[in-house]
């Protein structure tokens, strides 16, 4: 089968909002690299801020109304920050997969992580390793709010076990154990924040996502990382964790990475209701300047600032339900 690749350059902020779009239209999964410079052939290179998002679409009777889609998603990314236009390059059936493989580095984040790709053994057996295959849904680790809340998310499990927080839903077996911490992942996509939170110590995750593949794909990436039962997924957001569909309603660990416009609406649903009495929830995906709304929207819904986190143009923060 002949394919039609799409692929654009942009730097780390863009490249997981980029894959997000790519993979609405993309049946063969994403593609992540990012760009490496090498001083040698020694060299085992060093990350540049560039990453090249590839997807690739059957080249079959449905190819042009994919394309019309696919570009008018770019579009509405486009009108929140300016991207380059995308090139498309039509290719024979190869092993692609195998190609870009070759070029996708391991990346440290925090004081414990490293995301290392599903296929390659670590680079610094000090860290602990997320494996992940940059080809699933969104959340590859690249980007900017992935990282923040991964940092935020690494401090905020500390804290709550200092303070003894524990989740109160869980029944007579499990709320004499003060210690143990829950989270709750919405919006999952690949599941890296949850998988990340298990492997720092917490003892269950509930991870939801609307989109079905993103689903598959988190269970997928749990299964690369040797979670089983302690990491539940399903489908829905805020509504359908509160209406008691999953195993909990409430956890002391809520992480959000999504949009600040989808984040405002979730907090409108009741996202902060998410939150155990005293416990954290990290809000990632927002651009500095859509900080004041969401912060207003934040304030509207009792909850308070812990602490703020940037990088580039894009703010994460922690915020408690303390009165």
């Amino acid at each position: 089968m002949n394919w039609l690749e799409v692929s654009l350059t942009v730097d780390g902020e863009l490249a997981e909002a980029v894959a997000d779009v790519f993979a609405r239209y993309a049946p063969g999964g994403v593609v992540a690299e990012r760009g490496i410079t090498y001083q040698d052939a020694d060299d085992p290179g060093t990350p540049t801020e560039e990453v090249v998002v590839r997807a690739y679409l059957p080249a079959d009777e449905g190819l042009e109304e994919t394309r019309q889609h696919l570009e008018q998603g770019l579009g509405y990314l486009n009108m929140i920050q300016p991207i380059p236009t995308p090139t498309f390059t039509p290719i024979q059936d190869t092993n692609w997969m195998e190609a870009w493989k070759k070029h996708y580095r391991p990346i440290s984040v925090g004081k414990k992580l490293i995301i290392v790709p599903a296929w390659m053994d670590s680079p610094d057996e000090t860290r602990i390793p997320i494996r992940i295959d940059p080809g699933m849904a969104f959340g590859t680790g690249t980007h900017p709010t992935t990282q923040l809340a991964l940092e935020l998310m690494e401090e905020m499990i500390v804290d709550i076990r200092k303070s003894g927080v524990g989740n109160r839903e869980l029944g007579d077996e499990l709320s004499n154990i003060d210690s143990r911490i829950t989270m709750i992942d919405v919006g999952c996509g690949s599941g890296i924040l949850s998988v990340a939170a298990l492997k720092l110590g917490v003892e269950q995750a509930l991870g939801v996502d609307i989109e079905s593949a993103s689903v598959e794909s988190a269970r997928e990436n749990a299964d690369v990382n040797g979670i089983g039962k302690e990491f539940i997924i399903g489908q829905g957001s805020v509504d359908e964790i509160l209406a008691g569909n999953f195993e909990f309603k409430s956890a002391p660990l809520v992480v959000a990475n999504i949009l600040a416009p989808i984040l405002i609406r979730l907090m409108e649903a009741g996202l902060g209701k998410l939150v155990s009495p005293d416990g954290k929830l990290i809000l990632s995906g927002i651009l500095d300047e859509q900080e004041e709304r969401l912060l207003a929207a934040a304030k509207s819904h009792h909850l308070n600032i812990e602490e703020r986190r940037q990088s580039g143009d894009w703010v994460a923060f922690a915020l408690s339900t303390k009165n």
